[in-house]
């Protein structure tokens, strides 16, 4: 007969140094025949009871976790940077350049149609409100940057935005610009002629912006 506390041993050895839950076929295939599987994981099951680690049946496995009340100790909170998808960016840029500007303007310097979810996103991350409305068919809404977004990307005032040779300085635009290309003048920017201020409860939407501090600037 095979020593019962041996085989709680053989046990307790394969299943720390398991990838991966183990079942009692699994056990009994690494031990000599004869061993008694079933009554070592009862033992150790009992042995752990009241250690930092418990034994503990998975989908019909076993293995060793953590003790459930001290689950505490592993959980570690963590910022993790968020970056503005290519969408986003582009989005955002023009909105800076451009504003007052609506969606379909947005859309027009884009050539592609905008994602309600793009704007979503930088209206929920502060870095984008909507102004007021435009003077036109259907009173489109127009969109704006705020000052959350100067402090963002560490600008003292929208006259501090890149102009072209900045830009091309950085390597952002290409030399050969296309005949009649032109990057408007942030000095420039100021409220629309054509814009009517918002009516009361059309602000932009109180979100949270806790993330906000975790964006990694483009």
């Amino acid at each position: 007969m095979i020593d019962p506390l041996f085989v709680e041993r053989c046990v307790e050895a394969l299943l720390f140094a398991a990838a991966e839950p183990l079942s009692v076929a699994d056990l009994a295939g690494r031990l000599p025949a004869g061993a008694d599987v079933e009554a070592a994981l009862a033992g150790l099951r009992a042995r752990y009871a009241e250690r930092g680690v418990e034994l503990a049946p998975v989908a019909g496995r076993w293995r060793f976790q953590t003790a459930a009340d001290l689950a505490f100790l592993m959980t570690e909170e963590r910022e993790e940077p968020r970056r503005l998808s290519k969408a986003a960016q582009e989005t955002l840029a023009i909105i800076a350049y451009h504003q007052p500007v609506t969606r379909a303007e947005i859309e027009s310097v884009r050539g592609v149609q905008a994602s309600r979810g793009t704007l979503d996103v930088l209206l929920e991350l502060g870095l984008v409100r909507m102004r007021g409305r435009r003077r036109s068919p259907g009173r489109p809404v127009t969109f704006g940057t705020t000052d959350a977004f100067l402090e963002h990307y560490g600008l003292a005032s929208l006259a501090d935005l890149p102009g072209v040779a900045e830009m091309k300085a950085a390597g952002l635009l290409d030399l050969n610009l296309p005949p009649g290309f032109s990057v408007p003048d942030p000095l420039g920017l100021r409220p629309g002629e054509d814009e009517d201020p918002l009516e009361d409860g059309e602000e932009t939407p109180e979100f949270a912006q806790d993330f906000l501090g975790g964006l990694e600037p483009s």
